[in-house]
C-alpha cells in the first residue's frame, strides 16, 4: 500500500502558509487515524492537525519553526505498518536511501523511481511552477532540508537561466498531458489577479519610520484589493430603532444572567438575518464563473477587531439557533480568536458576513464584501437621536428621543440588484423593529 502524504492544510481561505509548531509524534512511532501528530500555527489559528490513517510516522520533512506554504507534505505515513524507520536525527523525505534501522520490522520497497525520490525533494508548490516553466527540478541544487528544492532556489534558477512563462507549457497543458484532470482554481485566479495590480512606491523622508507589513495585514490588503476589483460594490442604507430591543433586554436581563448567557445587539442583529436570509436566496449567494451557487446554509461570518487585525470566525447554521445561542456562540468565537484558537473550520464556510464597526462610535460603514460571499451587512453606532414617531394612543406625530443605528448593505451588484438590497434591508428592519419575545 502506498505511503499516505500529511499536507500542510488550507486553515482558511486567506491562508496561504503556515509554521510548524511542535512535532507530537516522532518518527518510527505509531499514530491511529485522527490522532493528532503537530501542531502548527498560522497568523489566524493554532490547530493540531491529525492522522489521515493509522499506521507508522516513517518520514517528517518539515522541522519545527520552519514555514511552509499550503499543500506542502510534511510527513509520510506507511498505513501498514512496514516502513522503514530512520531513527537518527537526521529525518528527511528519502528513507529509501538510508542506512536500514535497527527496528525496521520489514523494508520499504526500494524500487522507487527516480522520478517518485525527486517529487519528494520539492513540495508541490515548486513541482507547480517546474511544470509551468517547463524546468526540469534535477537541474537545481536544493538549499532546503535533506537537498529539498525550495520556492526560492526554483525561482533563482528561473531569474538567473532567463526562464519565464511566455515559452512554456502552461499548468493546464501540463496537467492534461499528464493525464490529470484539471479542477478549478479560483484561489490562482485570485493570486494572479493581485499579482497584476501595480503597487506604487513612495519616497521616504527623514522622520519616516517604515515597516514591513506582517502577514495578516498582507493577506488582508490582498484580500481587499481583489475583492473591490472583481465584485462591483454597491451600498445601500436603512435606519433601525431599537426600542422594541431595549425593552426586550431590560425585561429579560435578570433570566439571561440565571442562564450565565450573553446577548448583545449584535446578538438581535444576527438572529433577524438568519431569518430574513431565508427569504432573499441572492443576497446568501455567490457569482462562480457563470453560474450563480445558491447556499444551503445560512453561515454568518461575524467580523472580529483583534487591535490590530481582523478575523471573521463563522456561525455555522446560524437560523437553527435562538436567540441565546446565537449570543454564546458569538462570545465565544470572538473570544477564542482574539485568544488565537480558532480551528480552522471556524473561520471557514461564511455565506454572509456582518461587521460591526459601530461599537467604536462609527455612524457609518462601506465594508469591503469578503471573497465567497455576496453581501456584507455594517452595523453603525446605536445611540440615542432625536425622531419623529407616531404617538400610539393619538395617532399623531411627536418628536421623540430613539435609540437608533444606520445599517450598510453592501452587495455584490452581479447578483444583488438594488431593489433586492432594498426588500432584504426592510424585511431585516420590520424583524428588527417588532422583535419577537420568544426568539
Amino acid at each position: 500500500m502506498a505511503r499516505i502524504e500529511v499536507p500542510m492544510p488550507q486553515m482558511g481561505e486567506s491562508i496561504a502558509e503556515g509554521t510548524v509548531s511542535k512535532w507530537l509524534k516522532q518518527v518510527g512511532d505509531t499514530v491511529e487515524r485522527d490522532e493528532p501528530i503537530l501542531e502548527i500555527s498560522t497568523d489566524k489559528v493554532d490547530a493540531e492537525i491529525p492522522a489521515p490513517s493509522a499506521g507508522i510516522l516513517v518520514e517528517v520533512g518539515v522541522e519545527e519553526g520552519e514555514t511552509v506554504e499550503v499543500g506542502t507534505v510534511l510527513a509520510l505515513i506507511d498505513p501498514e505498518g512496514i516502513a522503514l524507520v530512520d531513527t537518527t536525527p537526521d529525518k528527511t523525505l528519502e528513507p529509501d536511501l538510508a542506512e536500514p534501522s535497527l527496528v525496521v520490522t520489514r523494508t520499504l520497497d526500494v524500487s522507487q523511481s527516480a522520478e517518485e525520490r525527486l517529487r519528494t525533494r520539492s513540495t508541490p508548490v515548486v513541482r507547480k511552477i517546474a511544470a509551468e516553466h517547463g524546468i526540469d527540478l534535477a537541474n537545481i541544487v536544493g538549499s532546503g532540508h535533506a537537498g529539498r528544492v525550495t520556492k526560492q532556489d526554483i525561482m533563482a534558477f528561473m531569474e538567473s537561466s532567463g526562464a519565464t512563462g511566455a515559452d512554456s507549457p502552461t499548468i493546464s497543458t501540463a496537467r492534461a498531458r499528464d493525464g490529470v484532470p484539471i479542477p478549478s482554481e479560483p484561489s490562482s485566479l485570485w493570486d494572479s489577479f493581485y499579482k497584476e495590480v501595480q503597487h506604487p512606491e513612495y519616497p521616504v523622508r527623514p522622520a519616516d519610520q517604515v515597516e514591513g507589513m506582517d502577514k495578516m495585514r498582507r493577506l488582508t490588503a490582498e484580500h481587499m484589493v481583489i475583492a473591490k476589483r472583481i465584485a462591483p460594490h454597491v451600498h445601500s442604507f436603512i435606519e433601525i430603532d431599537f426600542s422594541v430591543i431595549d425593552r426586550i433586554r431590560t425585561l429579560s436581563r435578570s433570566r439571561w444572567e440565571a442562564q450565565n448567557a450573553r446577548v448583545s445587539y449584535t446578538s438581535f442583529v444576527a438572529w433577524a438575518v438568519s431569518r430574513v436570509l431565508r427569504d432573499f436566496p441572492m443576497v446568501n449567494s455567490v457569482v462562480s464563473g457563470n453560474n450563480v451557487i445558491y447556499r444551503g446554509n445560512v453561515n454568518l461570518g461575524m467580523a472580529v477587531d483583534l487591535d490590530p487585525g481582523l478575523i471573521v470566525p463563522v456561525v455555522h447554521d446560524a437560523d437553527h439557533l435562538g436567540l441565546i445561542g446565537i449570543g454564546n456562540k458569538i462570545v465565544d468565537l470572538a473570544g477564542r480568536a482574539r485568544a488565537r484558537k480558532l480551528m480552522p473550520d471556524e473561520i471557514q464556510g461564511a455565506t454572509f458576513t456582518i461587521t460591526n464597526p459601530g461599537v467604536l462610535g462609527t455612524v457609518v460603514g462601506l465594508p469591503v464584501i469578503p471573497k465567497g460571499t455576496s453581501a456584507i451587512l455594517g452595523i453603525g453606532s446605536i445611540e440615542k437621536r432625536v425622531a419623529v414617531v407616531t404617538d400610539q394612543q393619538t395617532g399623531t406625530d411627536v418628536v421623540a428621543v430613539r435609540k437608533r443605528s444606520l445599517f450598510s448593505l453592501g452587495y455584490d451588484h452581479r447578483i444583488v440588484d438594488g431593489a433586492d438590497a432594498a426588500r432584504f434591508l426592510s424585511a431585516l428592519k420590520e424583524m428588527l423593529e417588532s422583535f419577537p419575545e420568544d426568539a
